[in-house]
C-alpha cells in the first residue's frame, strides 16, 4: 500500500521560511512520472504549487515563482518544498503528489496531471 507522508507545516509569520518533506512509504519517485505538492484553501478548488514533470522539469504557480523551490533528493527518496519569503495567501493544506504523467504547466492542474497518489496533506499557516 502506497502512502506519501508530508511533514514540516507549521505556523510561521509572514516572511518567514518552512520546508516542507514527503516521504513515501511502499514507493520510490521515479523519474519517468510527475510528483510535485498542491495546495487546497477550505472552500477553494486545490491548486498546483510546484511538480517535476515527466521530462524532469520544474512547474511553479505564477504566485510562488521566486519564492517557493521544489528538489528531490533519490537516496533519501524523499520530496522538499521550500518556501521563503511566505505571505498570508500561502495559508493552506498542502498536499504531496506522486505518480503523475504530465509535462509543463498541464502538471498544475490536479485532474489533468492524473496523479495516482496523495498525501493526507500537513498544514501551513503564514500570519501577517
Amino acid at each position: 500500500q502506497v502512502r506519501l507522508v508530508e511533514s514540516g507545516g507549521g505556523s510561521v509569520q509572514s516572511g518567514g521560511s518552512l520546508r516542507l518533506s514527503c516521504t513515501p512509504s511502499g514507493y520510490t519517485f521515479r523519474r519517468t512520472y510527475s510528483r510535485g505538492w498542491f495546495r487546497q484553501v477550505p472552500g477553494k478548488e486545490r491548486e498546483g504549487v510546484a511538480v517535476i514533470d515527466t521530462d524532469g522539469n520544474t512547474n511553479y504557480a505564477d504566485s510562488v515563482k521566486g519564492r517557493f523551490t521544489i528538489s528531490q533528493d533519490n537516496v533519501k527518496n524523499t520530496l522538499y518544498l521550500q518556501m521563503n519569503s511566505l505571505e498570508s495567501d500561502d495559508t493552506a493544506m498542502y498536499y504531496c503528489v506522486a505518480e503523475g504523467f504530465c509535462s509543463g504547466s498541464r502538471c498544475l492542474d490536479p485532474l489533468a496531471g492524473s496523479f495516482a497518489y496523495w498525501g493526507q496533506g500537513t498544514q501551513v499557516t503564514v500570519s501577517s
